[in-house]
């Protein structure tokens, strides 16, 4: 059986934030999400979150995860007493605790199913990550015997002028046999340069402590402050880019665009500088993004072209134009071979095919037939000051500049609307209206 661990309690001073240290977002997820999803695939039986600082936002953040366990720290008095607020929690369980931090996001599955499988087949009390780094500044030294065994980790505080020139260091990720690790926590003292019980000093008091070195020393990166967080974002970034352009897609200017890991694109897509794309994004073959657009949880199909746009939770149909300086706000559907051209604002609607709004309009809580005309700034007042209403337009209508739909209502097919009209009932098939007040003129006089 497996029980993971999660240690989430830490104020992170470091950061200068409100925010605590594993909410901080990462490529659009936040820290603990990012080392929660390295577990998926590890099928534990247990997974406990050990929170402190701010508890009600860590437990908020991730209610979206099924089976989570909170273990409260207070005070957070180091690592080896948020392990020692889990043994009321696992009373009775045998089997390994998987011991990860919140603030190293960077850990992949396959890194820890050989830790776990060495573990086991080692038959260790303990066994934890290390590394070799050429700057070990920050981490406690790793000692071993000449056979190998872990002697103990000395923290870096604590460590000798000699003992910091040991360049094997505990990455702090644990995998410990529960019953040998609860038969020896109670016997940890906060007695170091930090007055805090540290997990590191389990390692030798157990009987078999051994230690596996990682491939890739930068999945064990863990995040202190603001430019541990740039340099994990840029590592990500460079990651996802070098996928998809060896998968057919072009980055004009790859440094200034972002992308989300859960984006997905088709072939000969290319992405102009300071394109940024977040959350659930599916991109067709042959679009064309950008520059200056940001694209969020959103479908476009084949050869869209968008340009300086904002697309946010839309869906965009085949061979349309977006922009520049458009913006598709949640729930707007729009069909192929459509325009949405400049300074346009699309809200929870929907968009026929052929359809074209050119300049300058608004168009909220709507539906709109095929091959539509929308005339510069028509506005569709969808607020009553209460409540939204719809508005409909049948296929083949339009409308002049500067008109306004008053909804709820309905334009039929076929409907030419003149310019500058306010339209405030329902209009029907092949019909032109036009309605506007009389101009009252009145000659100026005494001026001076």
């Amino acid at each position: 059986m497996l029980a993971i661990a999660i240690l989430a309690a830490g104020k992170g001073t470091r950061m200068k934030s409100s925010l605590p240290k594993v909410l901080h977002p990462l490529a659009g997820k936040s820290l603990i999400d990012r080392v929660l999803s390295s577990t998926e695939g590890l099928k534990p039986s247990r997974k406990l979150i050990v929170v402190g600082h701010q508890a009600n936002l860590v437990e908020d953040s991730l209610k979206n995860h099924q089976n989570l366990d909170f273990v409260l720290q207070k005070p957070q008095n180091g690592t080896g007493h948020a392990i020692q607020q889990l043994i009321p929690k696992l009373q009775g369980f045998n089997g390994e605790l998987l011991v990860l931090n919140g603030d190293v996001p960077l850990l992949k599955e396959k890194t820890l199913s050989s830790l776990l499988k060495y573990h086991k087949e080692s038959n260790a009390s303990v066994t934890f990550l290390s590394s070799s780094l050429e700057a070990p500044t920050g981490y406690g030294r790793v000692f071993t015997n000449e056979s190998g065994l872990v002697k103990n980790i000395v923290e870096e505080k604590d460590c000798t002028n000699e003992q910091r020139k040991n360049k094997l260091i505990n990455a702090g990720i644990y995998c410990f046999d529960w019953q040998q690790l609860s038969d020896v926590l109670n016997l940890l003292s906060n007695q170091n340069s930090q007055n805090e019980i540290y997990l590191t000093d389990t390692i030798s008091l157990l009987k078999k402590a051994l230690h596996f070195e990682v491939d890739n020393p930068f999945e064990i990166k863990g995040i202190n402050n603001r430019l541990q967080l740039s340099e994990c974002e840029h590592y990500i970034q460079e990651k996802l880019k070098s996928l998809w352009m060896s998968k057919g897609v072009s980055f004009i200017d790859p440094i200034s665009c972002s992308l989300s890991e859960d984006s997905s694109f088709g072939t000969d897509v290319i992405i102009e500088p300071q394109t940024h794309l977040r959350g659930k994004c599916n991109i067709g073959n042959g679009c064309h993004l950008g520059p200056g657009s940001v694209i969020t949880n959103s479908t476009l199909a084949e050869n869209v072209l968008a340009i300086h746009s904002f697309i946010n939770e839309a869906e965009v149909g085949s061979n349309t134009s977006i922009g520049p300086f458009a913006h598709i706000r949640p729930e707007s559907n729009i069909s192929k071979n459509s325009k949405i051209g400049n300074f346009v604002e699309i809200k929870k609607s929907i968009i026929d095919e052929g359809t074209k709004i050119n300049h300058l309009s608004y168009i909220g809580d709507s539906t709109l037939g095929k091959n539509i005309n929308i005339g510069a700034g028509t506005i569709t007042a969808n607020f009553d000051g209460r409540n939204k209403h719809r508005t409909i337009i049948d296929d083949y209508s339009k409308t002049g500049a500067n008109s306004v739909l008053v909804a709820p209502i309905k334009i039929g097919s076929h409907v030419t609307i003149g310019a500058g009209s306010t339209i405030s009932k329902d209009i029907p098939d092949k019909s032109l209206v036009v309605e506007r007040s009389k101009a009252i003129i009145r000659t100026k006089t005494n001026e001076r």
